[in-house]
């Protein structure tokens, strides 16, 4: 009998540990639930705060940019003479930083020529850039035109250097001068290439400042400068005698004319 008692005792004691391992498993199915709260905390919000972009720069470049019209005495619109480059229009007064330093510089445009040039406001002077003539300087200049060619007894290639310097020096008169003293009407011998080139260049200069001082066109400039050209005293003698006559012309007075410009060309 004692031993019927004692099976059953050992059952009891086996079914125990089953209890106990299901215990331990609903804990660590619990456990893996826990660490998923703090996954989708805040941090990745973090990253919002950085939000205040350093944008008051673009600020101070507005302020770099000012609009200004008027400075050594030139003002935007105005047309102006630039002795390279005869009558230009200034379009804009702007400011440039170049290596970390400002400069103003003045935007002048030559519409014929199709160019636009940049020449720094502090260096006007030394440039030589001036306003246009006033009607009374572009009369004088028109006289000139009337006047007795001056050719001098030098050698072509010395003469067209004076007569370059004076093209490119912006006055005005010196430009009527080239203009009268190369001048050729029909009735006088045909000027060399080099010779039309530089008449054609100061005709050009004369006519343009004119035109711009007058209002005026450009084709009615030339033809009140070529009006003046055939006022001119030898002009006129020349055009009223015979075609056979020309060697006897010469003068005294105009022996340093035509015939020694053709000479210094052969020379």
């Amino acid at each position: 009998m004692p031993n019927k008692s004692a099976k059953p005792a050992a059952k009891a004691t086996v079914a125990k540990p089953a209890a106990a391992k299901a215990s331990p498993a609903k804990t660590h199915a619990a456990k893996p639930a826990a660490p998923k709260a703090p996954v989708a905390a805040a941090p990745a919000k973090a990253p919002v705060a950085a939000k205040p972009v350093a944008k008051p720069a673009a600020a101070p470049k507005v302020e770099e940019k000012k609009v200004v019209t008027q400075r050594q005495g030139f003002k935007a619109n105005e047309f102006v003479v630039y002795p390279a480059h005869g009558v230009g229009q200034i379009l804009a007064i702007e400011e440039q930083e170049i290596a970390g330093a400002k400069l103003e510089l003045f935007v002048i445009n030559f519409i014929k020529d199709k160019m636009t040039l940049r020449v720094p406001t502090a260096k006007v002077a030394n440039v030589g850039m001036r306003k246009l003539s006033d009607p009374a300087l572009v009369k004088k200049a028109l006289e000139t035109l009337k006047g007795r060619a001056r050719v001098k007894r030098t050698m072509w290639s010395r003469r067209a250097q004076e007569y370059e310097a004076k093209i490119n020096s912006g006055d005005i008169v010196a430009i009527a001068e080239v203009v009268r003293d190369l001048y050729r009407s029909e009735s006088q011998p045909e000027q060399s290439y080099s010779e039309r080139q530089l008449y054609e260049a100061a005709l050009d200069r004369l006519s343009r400042e004119i035109a711009v001082v007058q209002h005026s066109t450009e084709t009615e400039a030339v033809k009140e400068i070529e009006a003046q050209l055939a006022k001119s005293p030898r002009r006129n003698a020349k055009a009223e005698a015979a075609e056979g006559d020309t060697d006897a012309e010469g003068d005294a007075d105009d022996s340093d004319g035509d015939d020694t410009t053709v000479a210094d060309e052969a020379a």
